[in-house]
């Protein structure tokens, strides 16, 4: 298994390299991510994800493992798996007041009600409910905050070509019909998969499955984990879109 460390530093680099979050240290997660190592000092960048990070220890607690860098803990926020269903919806409702009430203003309610209506704590819910971007489509303003959103999620792809710095997946993007936000179908994407030439996944094939977060080529999945990855983002969908809210203060 991928060491925790490591697995959150592929899912870290893209937005970091633009600037979105944690410690100016992209080209040192890329030479991790690339060489595939992990230290003590790349622990302590994770560290850094302010957004990240808390969500990590929440559901390192919940499972009773003292670790929030464990691969578990790590592959259940970006991608999903069964440590999600021991995080209790008391607490991940706590967990974002004690953290981001202050930035959420009028959209508080939109995210107590989004727990209650299953989201769970995956990245999918810090960008659905958190961030300001879906209600920004809901006053009529579409464009950016659309794109947005499908890229700051994280998004499972097929491979279908692979160039020297870019490769073609079928993915499927988000969709927005004037009331709810939903998965498209699959449609062909090109993406990038490695910078200044080095790469988080260095061998991808047609027909490999991965993992794509700001339109970089994180990791490699399995049919399994696309499909655990497919499933809670449409959870945390179905309950963004049964909780209407109005436009907050979060940046």
């Amino acid at each position: 298994m991928t060491p925790g460390p490591l697995l959150f530093a592929r899912y870290a680099y893209p937005p970091n390299s633009l600037g979105y979050c944690g410690a100016d240290e992209t080209r040192t997660l890329l030479e991790y991510g690339a060489a595939g190592a992990s230290d003590a000092g790349l622990a302590e960048l994770a560290r850094t994800f302010e957004g990240a990070w808390p969500y990590l220890t929440l559901i390192a607690e919940a499972n009773m493992i003292d670790d929030p860098l464990d691969p578990r803990v790590v592959e259940a926020y970006w991608v999903g798996n069964g440590l999600l269903d021991c995080v209790r919806s008391k607490d991940l409702a706590r967990h974002v007041e004690d953290r981001f009430r202050g930035r959420l203003g009028r959209t508080w309610q939109h995210v107590v009600d989004s727990v209650a209506a299953g989201a769970v704590a995956h990245h999918a819910f810090h960008v659905f409910a958190v961030y300001p971007w879906l209600g920004l489509l809901r006053t009529g303003i579409v464009d950016e905050p659309l794109r947005v959103l499908d890229q700051c999620r994280t998004t499972p792809a097929l491979v279908e070509a692979v160039g020297a710095d870019g490769a073609r997946v079928l993915a499927r993007p988000l969709v927005w019909d004037g009331r709810t936000l939903a998965l498209g179908p699959w449609v062909p994407r090109l993406v990038r998969w490695q910078d200044d030439g080095l790469a988080l996944v260095a061998d991808a094939q047609p027909g490999d499955w991965v993992s794509l977060h700001w339109d970089f080529v994180c990791d490699r999945l399995t049919p399994t984990t696309t499909r655990c990855l497919e499933r809670v983002t449409r959870r945390v969908l179905a309950a963004v879109n049964d909780t209407p809210a109005t436009l907050g203060a979060l940046g």
